[in-house]
């Protein structure tokens, strides 16, 4: 474990506090002033909050570099009792009561699940602060940032099939948990998949996911619209498959490396995919096996999508298969069923042996 003074060390410079070198708008900068009265100016701590079982010990929390920032909320990379930390603080707005209130009850949705969240591919909760109009929630911190910053940085169509492989299977798997707990995520998208040094993958961001059972009309939602299921875009009642479609979006990015619907606003982006049934477009190098999965998970028609047990079970196949034989994909043509996890071993492995015959 990293000690305090070295993290010190590494968020200053000289005994001083280390900050963007930039010219700030009058937007920004009254901005920051909101954001930086809820910091105690010595230290970078927050003031204190409630007495909930999972209510962090401000003193302990020293807070560095932001590094993420949303329309509510900013993300800082900080040090809580001398753990690297990532520190999510939401801001509630003073103008506008009605938004104050959903915002309070996404913070307290979003605690309560990361309580009960334990998985390799979920991101760990560490602790929570509520002192309205700014809540905070610490989580563990990963080093390789966002799937989505991490794709920023490649070539378009670069990324190696084996670690195509590897990211896909580590997000299926973190999905397969959470559906498993009766819990739909409905934000999924490359921004909310973070990586650790080792390109190690975990869920986050939770703030608008729902127990299933609790996940009504769609009407009011706000996600992101280039990663929402057409049901969701039209605010009808929608179910687990939406995370479906939306791991369907991501698995696009996996291969492609460009955002999807880039020469779209978000707003056309959900217009093509609500009215026209578009798709982003999957190149022609794309192999089979992974252009016939995506159509499923995107499908329209979310009864025609698979679970996330069976996609895990799909891309194990690919997995295991691919190492065997380095030319799997090139000549892999997958069956026309969307319970294809159920068949695949024993189609590849038939189709194995009739190679090997021949």
């Amino acid at each position: 474990m990293k000690s305090l003074a070295w993290i010190k060390n590494k968020f200053s410079r000289g005994g001083k506090t280390v900050r963007a070198q930039r010219s700030l708008s009058l937007g920004d900068y009254k901005k920051a002033v909101s954001w930086s009265k809820y910091l105690v100016s010595s230290g970078g701590e927050i003031r204190e909050g409630g007495e909930e079982e999972w209510s962090a010990d401000m003193s302990q929390l020293l807070i560095g570099n932001k590094f993420a920032a949303g329309r509510h909320s900013r993300i800082y990379h900080g040090v809580y009792r001398e753990r690297e930390v990532a520190v999510k603080l939401i801001s509630q707005p003073e103008e506008d009561a009605t938004l104050a209130a959903l915002l309070e009850q996404q913070f307290n949705s979003e605690v309560a699940l990361l309580l009960r969240l334990r998985h390799p591919n979920i991101i760990r909760f560490v602790a929570a602060c509520k002192k309205p109009p700014v809540f905070c929630i610490i989580t563990e911190y990963m080093e390789g940032g966002s799937l989505r910053k991490y794709l920023h940085k490649q070539e378009p169509h670069s990324l190696p099939l084996k670690l195509v492989l590897k990211l896909s299977l580590e997000i299926a798997h973190g999905m397969a948990y959470l559906h498993s707990e009766g819990i739909l995520h409905r934000d999924l998208k490359s921004e909310n998949i973070l990586l650790g040094e080792d390109l190690s993958v975990k869920l986050a961001d939770f703030g608008i996911s729902c127990l299933e059972s609790q996940c009504g009309s769609g009407k009011g939602f706000t996600s992101t619209y280039r990663w929402m299921a057409p049901e969701m875009i039209k605010e009808k009642h929608h179910t687990r498959k939406v995370d479906v479609y939306s791991f369907g979006i991501v698995l696009w990015e996996l291969l492609t490396a460009l955002i999807p619907f880039h020469d779209m606003t978000p707003e056309q982006a959900a217009f093509s995919v609500a009215q026209k049934n578009a798709r982003p477009p999957l190149p022609a190098s794309c192999p089979k096996a992974f252009t016939h999965l995506i159509n499923l998970c995107w499908s329209t028609n979310p009864d025609k999508r698979p679970q996330f047990e069976d996609i895990v079970s799909i891309l194990e196949s690919y997995k295991e298969s691919f190492e065997e034989d380095p030319s799997f994909f090139s000549w892999y043509k997958p069956v026309q069923n969307h319970k294809l996890g159920r068949c695949l071993s024993r189609c590849i492995s038939i189709h194995s042996s009739e190679s090997l015959e021949a």
